[in-house]
């Protein structure tokens, strides 16, 4: 690599502030121009939403995460799942995605929970084939014992999100749940199941939601949990 590269395409892209990075509690951000970018970006959200608690800190990193204001108003919150997630996490419950992409964006750091995608269990594939339902549906099926006493965290697929309820409906008692799946197609409904049973979780409303609203709720939650 040359020294003109660097030079020039390695210059700092915003102007580090040492307030900015003493205030930074972003895991992610290790270096003093990721911490200054990580909380000007939050310093807006909290212009944006407020900052009266947990779920306020939730709703924060949703509009950072997605650069939409209207996401704090789409967010449901039942059951006081911010006090059921972080006990869970500080507790060590398994987390268990739809997609592996949620899965990739969860801070693994900090906490013991064993972070496991349902498209990995084992038989899911098949079962898949035998009902002809999802592949996420077929996953969360196939860990519906192992599901008792977890987080679930869907970002994507609303077939999960219905799966999941109706084995809350059986009896399947998973700690709390972040329901935020994005789409067309069964999303809106599929959020507005998960928010009427009686488990705490987080969903939004309508068809927007997805992967990065999901992963920033349960990583918010793991930062409060106070172990990052």
């Amino acid at each position: 690599m040359t020294t003109d590269l660097l030079t020039s395409a390695g210059a700092h892209t915003k102007k580090i502030d040492p307030e900015l990075v003493r205030r930074c509690i972003e895991p992610g951000a290790t270096t003093p121009e990721a911490m200054t970018i990580s909380e000007a970006g939050r310093a807006i959200a909290r212009e944006i939403v407020g900052d009266n608690g947990p779920e306020d800190r939730i709703r924060q990193r949703c509009v950072v995460a997605t650069g939409d204001p209207a996401i704090k108003d789409l967010l449901v919150f039942g059951n006081d799942p911010v006090k059921a997630g972080i006990g869970a996490i500080s507790a060590g419950a398994t987390i268990y995605t739809d997609i592996r992409m949620v899965k990739a964006g969860i801070i693994k750091k900090g906490h013991k929970c064993q972070i496991e995608c349902v498209l990995d269990m084992e038989g899911a594939q098949e079962l898949a084939q035998k009902l002809g339902i999802t592949r996420t549906s077929a996953g969360f099926l196939t860990a519906a014992q192992d599901i008792e006493n977890s987080i679930i965290v869907i970002g994507n697929a609303p077939s999960a999100a219905i799966t999941v309820s109706r084995m809350v409906e059986y009896g399947i008692r998973p700690v709390m749940i972040v329901a935020v799946p994005v789409g067309f197609v069964n999303a809106a409904e599929s959020k507005e199941k998960i928010s009427k049973i009686d488990i705490p979780s987080i969903t939004c409303t309508g068809t927007r939601g997805g992967t990065p609203v999901a992963v920033a709720c349960i990583n918010e939650m793991i930062i409060m949990s106070g172990n990052v």
